[in-house]
Parts: C-alpha cells; sequence; structure tokens
C-alpha cells in the first residue's frame, strides 16, 4: 500500500475514534416540555458537557435564549441585555462548574411558552478565541395551564369509631423552589406530615398525610384539602367522612348481668330460708320430744301402784 493509502486509512481511522468522542463533549439534558401554571413560576431541569472538561463557573458564562434567536435573551448575566419582559424574572439554579444549567422562570406570564434553549460560553483561549455552544436542538417548551391543578385524595371507603383514620392529599408542580402549600379544613400540626419528592423530570409533588381518632358526632362530615400555589392561585378538593360505629353489646350484657345476679341472690336466699325452715322443724321436733317424754315420766308417777294378789 503506498503512502497516500496509509495516510487516508490512518486519517479515516482517526476520525472514527475522535468523532464520537468529540460529538459527545457537546451534550445537554433538557426537559422538552412542562406545563407551568399562569403567575406561578417553573424550574427547567438542565445539564451540559463541554470540551473544556472541568472549570470553575467563573470561566463559564451561561445564557438562555428563544428558540434560534440568540439576541432574544431571557437570561444573561448582563441584565441590560436580557429582553425587558424577562428582566428579574429568571435565574440559574446550580453552578455551571458542576455542568448545572437548570433555570427558574417566576411570575409566569400566559406567553412564556418558549421554547427555550441554552447555550455555554467558556473563557476565551491565549488567541482570543471565545468557545461557545448553543444547544438548539435540546430546548424547553412550555404549555401554560390557567388553572391550577386540583390535590388528590386517598382514603379508606370508611373510618371506625375510636380507630386512627389517615387520608392523603397530594398535588403535582413544576417548582420546586416555591412548592404549593397544602393545608386541611381539620385537624392539628401534630397529626399532619408533609413530604416532598421528585416524580419526574420536571415535575414535583407535595404530599400531606392527615391522622386522627375517627369519631361518632365526624360521621357525614366533611374534610377538605387545600393546595396553594406561588402566586396565590388554589385548589380544593374534599370527602365526606363516613363513620362506622363500634358494636355495643351493652344492651345484652347489662340486662343479662342483672339477671344473673337476682338469680343468684333469689338462689341464695331460698337456700338460706330452707336451711333455716329445716333447722326450725329440728328444733321443734326435738322439743316437741322432749315434751312427750317429761309427759310420759310424770303420768307414771302418777299412777296408783296395783295391790299385788293374795295379799
Amino acid at each position: 500500500m503506498d503512502k497516500d493509502g496509509r495516510m487516508i486509512i490512518y486519517t479515516l481511522l482517526l476520525a472514527a475514534i475522535s468523532g464520537p468522542v468529540v460529538a459527545k463533549e457537546w451534550t445537554a439534558n433538557v426537559v422538552n416540555e412542562l406545563e407551568a401554571l399562569v403567575s406561578s413560576c417553573v424550574v427547567i431541569p438542565c445539564s451540559f458537557t463541554h470540551p473544556g472538561g472541568h472549570m470553575s463557573s467563573s470561566t463559564l458564562r451561561g445564557l438562555w435564549h428563544v428558540s434560534r434567536h440568540l439576541d432574544q435573551r431571557i437570561y444573561y448575566d448582563d441584565k441590560s441585555r436580557v429582553l425587558e419582559n424577562y428582566r428579574g424574572r429568571t435565574k440559574l439554579l446550580g453552578h455551571l462548574g458542576q455542568g448545572n444549567c437548570t433555570l427558574e422562570i417566576t411570575e409566569i406570564k400566559d406567553h412564556d411558552n418558549g421554547p427555550f434553549c441554552f447555550r455555554i460560553e467558556l473563557a476565551p483561549t491565549s488567541s482570543g478565541t471565545l468557545d461557545k455552544f448553543s444547544f438548539v436542538q435540546n430546548c424547553a417548551k412550555l404549555i401554560m395551564q390557567p388553572d391550577p391543578p386540583k390535590p388528590e385524595m386517598n382514603h379508606p371507603k370508611t373510618a371506625i369509631q375510636g380507630h386512627p383514620f389517615t387520608v392523603t392529599c397530594t398535588v403535582a408542580h413544576t417548582c420546586p423552589t416555591h412548592a404549593p402549600k397544602l393545608t386541611w379544613s381539620r385537624g392539628t400540626e401534630d397529626g399532619i406530615t408533609e413530604v416532598h419528592r421528585k416524580t419526574h423530570s420536571g415535575i414535583w409533588e407535595v404530599q400531606s398525610i392527615l391522622t386522627f381518632i375517627a369519631e361518632e358526632k365526624d360521621d357525614h362530615s366533611v374534610i377538605t384539602c387545600t393546595s396553594t400555589f406561588n402566586g396565590g392561585r388554589s385548589s380544593s378538593e374534599t370527602l365526606t367522612l363516613f363513620v362506622k360505629r363500634t358494636e355495643n353489646y351493652n344492651h345484652i350484657i347489662i340486662p343479662t348481668v342483672v339477671g344473673l345476679g337476682t338469680a343468684l341472690i333469689f338462689a341464695v336466699f331460698c337456700l338460706f330460708m330452707v336451711k333455716k325452715y329445716k333447722n326450725r322443724i329440728a328444733a321443734l321436733q326435738s322439743q316437741e320430744g322432749s315434751v312427750w317424754n317429761r309427759i310420759s315420766r310424770l303420768s307414771r308417777r302418777a299412777r296408783p301402784v296395783e295391790p299385788e294378789d293374795g295379799k
């Protein structure tokens, strides 16, 4: 193989090896679509890599712009170069040096639908060249929601009198920095537990767990869970509580116990009277025998002695 042929093969091999590596260096992971509540806020998760490897945040500059229009910036360090409509409403969360380009937008307007794209700029090289890259293939589009989502309530069908009853209230949102606040129409702070968690990329939920002891007076009462979002909008969900009364056998037990007690007392009384009656008869019989014996002795003494024959 001649020299030119070996050079072509070497070039192709180098391209095959280095090409994927270079391509992987400029990457971004951005949520493509998110629901955003008008007047509230939204957080767009974003992460990226760049050919500079690990660099400090001070050597990196990040910006967000509308679609492919680099001049329509919604976030940038220089606020004067940000669209007036977005000034003071956007900020980066996390650190660029850690590859975190997450964006927060507050006071959502009904026209903040995007799509919004991220751009990274590295510090100029010694030759004065500015290394930069726009991830226009990985942009986030917002779907405006004029009304807040209603919370979901989960609970057993019925409560049992005197037993703990637990009901959960859950609502999804897209702004963990200003999560919705869940409140109950009843209960105390000691009986309420709140949990925050991420369910999907760009979607979080807050869950409130209410626990109380169900009483008879709670039957057919209404429990309401209200979610209040950043910006003041709220929604609620209710449930009607049905309480199953504890089985009460007092109406059977008490008369039975009273009856058995009365029967026992009467039996004891009867035994006492029978014993007393027997003792009385025995005494009378003893007295009668004694009197008869005395009469017999007296009668023998009073009987005259008959003379013997021939005398």
